[in-house]
């Protein structure tokens, strides 16, 4: 659809964060399943049921504006969540939820780059009640990438425990998360 004005643009942009909330619905029993951690579990199947409520907010928004939902399909989503199975798919036991919440984030961040947008093309075009909805569903997505943050604090250091740094560990040139620590200080005051 080639958009002429801020309203074409604004119902393109809502056309593809429905498309991407679809398959959002679609993939996240996937990962859902995948996942080991209980924590991990309980928050992607909580925010399942928060996508679908913000699925109906769109449409919600379509039928006051009197047009359709349906529209092409979200390609960017659909990138990110091909790339993030197949992130998953390739991960071993000790590093899958460390896996599974990186995909996740890239998820919340493009839907949050998304309602953001739409949000401030509803304020303009003076679609308050549908800016007020859009600014719901954007706190909902930071709220989530805030929680796949504190998780990720946990489930990084156990995929790091589980699986050591990799390769320079297998030669014996493995370093102690202290040496590590340490490094990191190191560099952070020479930059300082």
């Amino acid at each position: 659809m080639k958009a002429n004005s801020l309203q074409e643009l604004y119902v393109e942009q809502l056309q593809d964060l429905y498309s991407a909330e679809q398959q959002i619905i679609k993939a996240l029993p996937k990962m859902i399943e995948e996942t080991q951690s209980d924590e991990l579990r309980n928050a992607l199947n909580e925010h399942l049921q928060v996508t679908q409520t913000q699925a109906g907010r769109i449409e919600t928004i379509f039928e006051e504006l009197g047009e359709k939902a349906e529209g092409e399909k979200c390609k960017g989503m659909e990138g990110i969540l091909k790339e993030g199975s197949e992130l998953v798919k390739d991960a071993g036991d000790g590093v899958r939820d460390a896996a599974i919440i990186a995909a996740a984030q890239r998820v919340e961040h493009y839907e949050m780059a998304g309602y953001g947008t739409a949000r401030t093309y509803a304020t303009l075009l003076g679609f308050d009640e549908a800016a007020n909805s859009l600014e719901e569903t954007l706190e909902e997505e930071k709220e989530a990438d805030q929680t796949l943050s504190g998780l990720a604090e946990e489930l990084n250091v156990e995929a790091l425990e589980a699986g050591g740094n990799g390769a320079g560990e297998k030669a014996g040139q493995g370093t102690s998360r202290n040496e590590r620590a340490k490094k990191s200080t190191t560099r952070s005051k020479r930059a300082a």
